[in-house]
């Protein structure tokens, strides 16, 4: 199967050359122009020449994170960078070698291009340069800077915190508080944010100014307890697709009443397993709305563990089992799906879901794997950050999306309608 398309815009610069010197990085959609991530890092005592191409590795390796078989053109205005790679000109400079090999090794030769673009279409990355310089001059670590126009920043909400309605809530500049974190491989103090992509709505020029306008928001409701809930056991999209417990029926009406008592919810999209469209019936009843069903909000594909607790698939598959929670890349035994790939359909899903109701808001019910895979990318955490939630039955998140490209965690497994 192909991979995603990409375009990485990098830069480089360096304030006496050598001198202070930093890089910047951004990772869009090829099809949409959406921000996927930015990244900038300063480098300390460096050249021009340096900078661009640890600009150059940061955007790859963000790229390759968010999907190893990605697609990815890269658009640079530095002659010597976009030619050495392109094979044209020979890298002499020692000084080049490491990092010319370093970013060969990245992806596959075939799978990255190279384009050679003026100073003036990369100021996206150029910004991002420039920011991680002076935050090294200042003796600190780069950090996205928050938009001027924008309102005060929103943080992640109070578990008990009412829900959003369509439009209500400030947006975070630029990736400021609705995601900050380490680009693997970026070194140290390499930063990058996750924006949200949002399929057919591009930012206002690749780096126009942010859109304040009516978010998308997803309002995302885990569904409620099945017979395997309670003892913890795993139960993904090839199991015995159970359906809700007496318990798990009565989750399902009490987290309607919370959701009609809102009333801020005009779209209801759920998985397609037979958990999930129960629970969101519960909701549609009450609002006189339609489930329509989205496949790519699916459980992931846990393979042989299906329908075992956490104990026994580490007495069955120690080595599987710990290998999947160390590498995003890794399957469950037997299964089909990693937590890339997981993310890929997901975030595919947020997309397709975004760009059919813009400005609404949408109740999705889906199930753990998918729900905390929305919250990560959201805020832009590593893919281990899904090991470090807790999402109960029944419980709702809230993520808002803006029309720049800005996603904002609002809620986070609120569970007060089941008190």
């Amino acid at each position: 199967m192909a991979g995603a398309r990409y375009v990485v815009e990098a830069d480089g610069g360096s304030r006496g050359n050598p001198g202070p010197a930093g890089y910047g990085a951004v990772v869009r959609d090829a099809d949409t122009g959406q921000v996927l991530v930015e990244a900038a890092e300063y480098i300390g005592h460096a050249t021009n020449n340096v900078a661009e191409y640890r600009g150059l590795i940061a955007g790859l390796k963000a790229a390759r994170d968010l999907d190893p078989d990605a697609r990815v053109t890269v658009r640079m205005d530095s002659k010597l960078v976009v030619e050495q790679m392109s094979g044209r000109w020979r890298v002499k400079h020692p000084d080049m070698r490491p990092l010319a090999a370093e970013a060969r090794a990245v992806l596959p030769a075939g799978n990255v291009t190279y384009d050679w673009i003026p100073r003036e279409r990369n100021k996206a990355a150029d910004r991002l340069a420039n920011e991680a310089m002076d935050a090294g001059r200042q003796g600190r670590q780069w950090e996205p800077a928050p938009r001027p126009a924008a309102p005060a920043v929103s943080t992640v909400a109070a578990t008990d915190e009412p829900l959003p309605a369509a439009g209500a809530g400030a947006v975070a500049g630029s990736g400021a508080v609705t995601g900050a974190g380490t680009v693997p491989g970026a070194g140290a103090a390499g930063t990058a944010t996750a924006a949200g992509s949002v399929a057919g709505a591009p930012r206002a020029g690749w780096a126009g100014p942010a859109d304040l306008g009516t978010p998308t928001t997803l309002v995302l409701l885990r569904h409620g307890e099945t017979p395997l809930t309670p003892h913890k056991r795993f139960s993904g999209s090839t199991g015995s697709d159970p359906g809700l417990s007496e318990k798990g029926r009565w989750q399902a009406e009490r987290a309607a009443d919370s959701l009609a008592a809102r009333g801020t919810v005009q779209v209801v999209v759920a998985s397609p397993m037979l958990r999930t469209r129960q629970t969101a019936e519960a909701t549609a009843r009450r609002l006189g709305l339609e489930v329509r069903i989205e496949e790519g909000l699916r459980e992931l594909d846990f393979g042989a563990w299906e329908g075992l607790t956490f104990a026994e698939v580490m007495e069955r598959h120690p080595d599987d089992l710990t290998t999947w929670l160390g590498s995003a890349k890794a399957k469950p035994t037997g299964s089909t799906e990693s937590l890339t790939t997981l993310a890929q359909r997901v975030a595919q899903a947020r997309d397709r879901i975004i760009a059919r109701h813009p400005g609404k808001t949408v109740l999705v019910v889906s199930h753990v794997s998918p729900i905390k895979t929305l919250v990560r990318l959201a805020l832009g955490a590593p893919p281990d950050a899904v090991h470090r939630m807790e999402l109960s039955a029944a419980s709702l998140c809230a993520v808002q999306y803006y029309r720049d490209g800005n996603a904002s965690l609002r809620l986070l497994n609120d569970t007060s309608h089941l008190r």
